[in-house]
């Protein structure tokens, strides 16, 4: 049996909504709607988190680069400056991110393999399916 990789956290609201279209077609219209609902909060969620500001500070803690470089990168146009001049921001949709180790090419097998308990979206609608919503 061959695993697939779960989706990125922004493509699963566009899988849901395919998943609830199934289900709606096969007479699931209740879990079709929940699972709707979920997308476009998930959506909501993700939007907000891309659109918050970050000082350069917490940018160099989160994107793993240096304030400095960050810096730079504001000053060079590369990042477009959120904030004002003198006291830069940058939305965390536009952090640049430092590969991890696990995303390396050199990176053992088992260092790239995604956790074992990441829940899937086919496992969540199962779940809902069996137990139901409460």
């Amino acid at each position: 049996m061959t695993r697939t990789s779960p989706p990125s956290i922004r493509k699963l609201p566009a899988a849901w909504r395919r998943q609830a279209k199934t289900l709606r077609r096969y007479g699931g219209r209740a879990l079709a709607t929940a699972l709707e609902r979920c997308a476009d909060e998930l959506e909501g969620t993700i939007q907000e988190r891309d659109e918050t500001t970050l000082s350069l500070t917490d940018a160099a803690r989160e994107s793993g680069y240096s304030r400095e470089h960050l810096g730079r990168l504001v000053r060079d146009g590369k990042i477009p400056n959120a904030g004002r001049p003198g006291a830069p921001r940058v939305e965390r949709r536009h952090l640049p991110r430092k590969r991890k180790d696990s995303e390396s090419l050199y990176a053992s097998p088992l260092a790239r393999e995604p956790a074992r308990r990441q829940v899937s979206s086919v496992g969540i609608v199962r779940s809902i399916i069996e137990k139901g919503i409460e």
